[in-house]
This record gives structure tokens, C-alpha cells and sequence, in this order.
């Protein structure tokens, strides 16, 4: 009689449900998944190794490119180390706008998260909701930075610039009428401050529609309930951060535990599941985005009632303003060695954690004492859940593996780094 052998299948890399470019070798038998083997590298850009041939400054928008959702908060984590190195303070000003951006940053991510999650397990209307509201804060990113997606808005020791007083308007078109663009600008006529305060007016009300239609949903909840089950152990095993690890019900954030910038000024809770399921780990990251706006209006109040500097007045580190520069000599030096050689670190390494939307987000920063990193060694939540893969999929079905990839919120970017 024949052997029995399990059958063996391509999952990707251009699968719909695979997120881009992972590739999933899977042994089944039958429909049930009895090992499944990620490989990865397919995005490998050895952002590692090209910050050790940049200068310090220069490397800040690499980290944008890691995980391509959460922008603002890669570079956070990088910009952190280097202030630890070079014992600079930054004002507390540039703080709340870090915090603030950084807990936009989370929601934008998030976004992306339940749009995608819900596609792949079926769900089409949650998808164009997302992108609905990652418009508001994509034009936040814009106003800053004026980039929607690669902010480089951080900068070793404070911010690139202030938060502008105005917002980018809708202009009149074939399709918009006059009045149509009225009402499209009512919430953009003030200051940015203004635009992202009434955002957050709005914000729940939008999270109470994806709750209506996922959380009770009979089909929502049969795709997620008892699949990828974690315990809290097993989670803190495999080395699970952020809502991977307090969707098994392990009470564990940074901005809590370990708070940095004024994280430790601003009111908020942590969410934590029960079960450690695909399910808790959706309710964790529902709750999340109440959280985050809480926090958001928090620096919204603060920042208002508190103008002040955004940037470090280290002109070693942070270049002097545009005026200056143009009026004094010693300032246009400063700024020409700043742009051209960059700034030397002092010799020594640094650990920076922080609270990514997936994780925690570390860097790991040597010097030598030159204007460029002699390491940098990225420790990317992502890389950790992705290798749990196998053993979350194990014995569920090839649609539980779509389930669980997207529950698991990878981007390579930060994986294959």
C-alpha cells in the first residue's frame, strides 16, 4: 500500500493574504496545517549596514523605510539613542509633539491593521473606513513634514520644525463645487493643532462604527475565536511585545513600565486580553486606539497652552535657524559642518526601547567616536512574532493561517530589515 505523505504548498510571496513578501512553505495534511516554515529576505535592504556608511543625520530617514506604517515611531527609537550618546536634553515642547505624533502614528498603523485583517478574512467595507480616516492623519504628517509617508520629522535632539498654523486646503474642482469645498474645509480653516483636535472629536465615534460592525459579528468571531491561541507564558517565551503579548493577557507597555519623553505626564490605560487568541488580540487593539486618542488630546491641550522652543540650541548637534545662518558667520559654519561632516558622537553603546504599535522597537547604537554609527542593530518587533508562525498555525486550517498572519500585523520592512 502507498505511503501517506503530507502534501507540501507555495503560501505566497505573492499571495494576497501574505502581506507583501512573505513566503510560506506549508506541510498539510489535507487542509489542516501541520508545519508552517516562513522564509524571509526578500525585502532585504541592509538598512543596518548602510547606516554604518552614513552620518548620523543621514540615517533618520532610513527609518521610515523599516516598517512602512509607523513612520514617526522608527525614527523616535533611532533619534533616542543618539540623545542618550550625546547627553543632550530636548526641550519639552519638542517632547509633547514626539508623543503626540507618535500616538498618531499608532492609530495610523492600527488602521492599516484592521483594514487589512478584515479584507483577508472577508470583510471589504472596513477596509475603505480605514483609509477614510488615515487621510486625516496622512495630511497631518504632510503639514509637518511635508511628506505623507517618510516624515523625517524627528531630528536628534528635538523636532525638525514647530506645528504650522495652518492646514493645507481643498481647492475647487470639476467634481467639488464651491460649496462642496466649503464644507470639506470647515475643519481646516485654524491651525494644525486645531485640525488634529477636532480628529479627535470625531475619532470615536468612527471606532464605534468598526466595532458595530466586527466585534459581535457571528462571522467575524468564527474566524478569530480559539485561533492562534498564546498563553501568557508561551508569549513571553517567544519573546511577544505590544498587543501580541497583552492579548494573552500580559499587563507589559514601555510607556508605562520603562516612560520616556513625558509619557509619564499623560493619563491612559492598558488594554489586556483573556484568552491570548486572534480575537483578544483584536479587542486589545480596538481599545488601543481609544487609548491613543485620549493621549493625543492630552498634548493637544498641553501644547496649546505652552509655546517654546522645538529644537535643541546645541548648534553642534541642530542646525541654527535659516536667519541666522544667513546674518552670521559662526552660524553658517555651524550649519555647514552639520550638513557636510555631520556631528561626532562620543564613544560608547546605547539600548532604546520603545512602544511600537507592533512592539517594542529597540535600537542598538555604537560608537566610535566618529560622525557615523560603528554598529546599529534594529531589534524589530515583527521578526519575533513572525517566527511564532509555526507554532500558532499548527493544527488550524489554511484560512486560520491568513487569520493569524493578520492578527500577527507584520510589515517586512522591519523584518528583513
Amino acid at each position: 500500500m502507498a505511503e501517506i505523505r503530507n502534501y507540501t504548498m507555495n503560501f505566497g510571496p505573492q499571495h494576497p493574504a501574505a502581506h507583501g513578501v512573505l513566503r510560506l512553505v506549508l506541510e498539510l495534511d489535507g487542509e489542516v496545517v501541520r508545519r508552517a516554515d516562513p522564509h524571509i529576505g526578500l525585502l532585504h535592504r541592509a538598512t543596518e549596514k548602510l547606516a554604518e556608511n552614513k552620518t548620523y543625520l543621514q540615517s533618520v530617514p532610513y527609518m521610515d523605510r523599516l516598517d512602512y506604517v509607523s513612520m514617526m515611531v522608527n525614527e523616535h527609537a533611532y533619534v533616542m539613542a543618539i540623545e542618550k550618546l550625546l547627553q543632550i536634553d530636548v526641550p519639552v515642547r519638542a517632547q509633547y509633539i514626539r508623543v503626540m505624533f507618535d500616538e498618531i502614528t499608532r492609530i495610523l498603523n492600527h488602521l492599516l491593521w484592521i483594514g487589512a485583517h478584515a479584507l483577508d478574512v472577508g470583510a471589504m467595507t472596513m477596509f475603505l473606513y480605514a483609509f477614510r480616516e488615515r487621510e486625516d492623519l496622512m495630511d497631518c504628517y504632510e503639514a509637518v513634514s511635508g511628506a505623507r509617508l517618510h516624515a523625517a520629522y524627528y531630528r536628534p535632539g528635538g523636532v525638525y520644525r514647530d506645528l504650522p498654523d495652518t492646514m493645507p486646503r481643498y481647492q475647487s474642482s470639476a467634481i467639488h463645487s464651491d460649496k462642496q469645498t466649503r464644507i470639506r474645509n470647515q475643519n481646516r480653516e485654524g491651525s494644525l493643532l486645531d485640525f488634529i483636535e477636532d480628529f479627535t472629536e470625531r475619532f470615536p465615534t468612527y471606532v464605534d462604527e468598526y466595532e458595530t460592525l466586527l466585534t459581535d459579528n457571528r462571522i467575524w468571531k468564527q474566524r478569530l475565536v480559539d485561533v492562534g491561541v498564546v498563553s501568557p507564558e508561551r508569549a513571553k517565551a517567544l519573546g511577544f511585545t505590544g498587543p501580541m503579548l497583552r492579548g494573552s493577557g500580559v499587563e507589559w507597555d514601555l510607556r508605562k513600565k520603562q516612560p520616556y519623553e513625558v509619557y509619564d505626564q499623560m493619563e491612559f490605560d492598558i488594554p489586556v486580553g483573556a484568552n491570548g487568541d486572534c480575537y483578544d488580540r483584536y479587542l486589545v487593539r480596538m481599545e488601543e486606539f481609544r487609548q491613543s486618542n485620549r493621549i493625543i488630546k492630552q498634548c493637544v491641550d498641553w501644547l496649546r497652552k505652552n509655546p517654546g522652543p522645538v529644537i535643541t540650541d546645541n548648534h553642534k548637534v541642530a542646525p541654527p535657524s535659516r536667519i541666522n545662518m544667513k546674518q552670521n558667520m559662526e552660524e553658517m559654519i555651524h550649519h555647514f559642518k552639520l550638513f557636510s561632516e555631520g556631528f561626532h558622537v562620543p564613544p560608547g553603546e546605547a539600548y532604546v526601547g520603545i512602544e511600537h504599535p507592533k512592539g517594542e522597537f529597540g535600537i542598538y547604537l555604537v560608537s566610535n567616536g566618529a560622525n557615523k554609527p560603528y554598529r546599529l542593530k534594529i531589534r524589530a518587533p515583527g521578526f519575533a512574532h513572525l517566527a511564532a508562525l509555526d507554532e500558532m498555525s499548527r493544527g488550524h486550517m489554511i484560512a486560520d493561517v491568513v487569520a493569524i498572519i493578520g492578527t500577527q500585523d507584520i510589515v517586512f520592512g522591519e523584518i528583513d530589515r
